[in-house]
């Protein structure tokens, strides 16, 4: 019996990768994301004494294309403060995370597809057993048929705090890439 010539044996090689499934995707549902992250420090609103109170807040915006369709998701992490009370679930009246699809263009871009992550909320107010409130929150994906047209992703987070301030307040972050 003949041994297998290289081309035979490579075959056999890809044909057992295959077989394992370590074969990458194609390059359509490979595209990365391209990210950019900002930073905003946002003071407790219902709180005047004389302990620090700044939530450090750090929101990464991806967008991606895959052929005609444009794909967002944001990532939201905070170094917030240290409070007497652990998993306090009043601090906010309301807390949500609004992401955005926008189509690129000079001016001021529209907003193609929004949607609200209220689930911030409970991440927020969860402390570790010291009353250290840092945490993230990553929303989940939102999609835009943006056809030959640029998009991008953008995000709104917006704060109620507990029995202040007149409702939700807005702090803006740096919108992702257009893609």
């Amino acid at each position: 019996m003949r041994s297998p010539t290289r081309t035979t044996a490579a075959a056999l090689a890809v044909a057992a990768v295959a077989s394992t499934g370590i074969l990458t995707a194609s390059p359509a549902s490979a595209a990365s994301y391209k990210c950019k992250a900002s930073k905003a420090s946002i003071d407790t609103a219902n709180y005047s004494g004389p302990w620090a109170d700044q939530w450090n807040v750090t929101t990464t915006l991806c967008a991606k294309r895959s052929g005609s369709t444009v794909y967002g998701y944001a990532k939201v992490s905070w170094d917030g403060p240290v409070f007497a009370a652990v998993d306090d679930s009043t601090i906010f009246d309301g807390a949500r995370f609004r992401l955005q699809l926008k189509r690129s263009q000079s001016g001021t871009d529209p907003v193609k597809v929004s949607k609200n992550y209220t689930g911030i909320e409970a991440k927020l107010e969860n402390s570790n057993s010291a009353g250290n409130y840092n945490g993230s929150y990553t929303t989940g994906t939102i999609t835009w048929k943006a056809g030959s047209s640029k998009g991008l992703a953008d995000g709104v987070l917006q704060l109620d705090w507990r029995r202040c301030c007149g409702g939700y307040h807005s702090h803006n972050f740096s919108a992702s890439p257009v893609v």
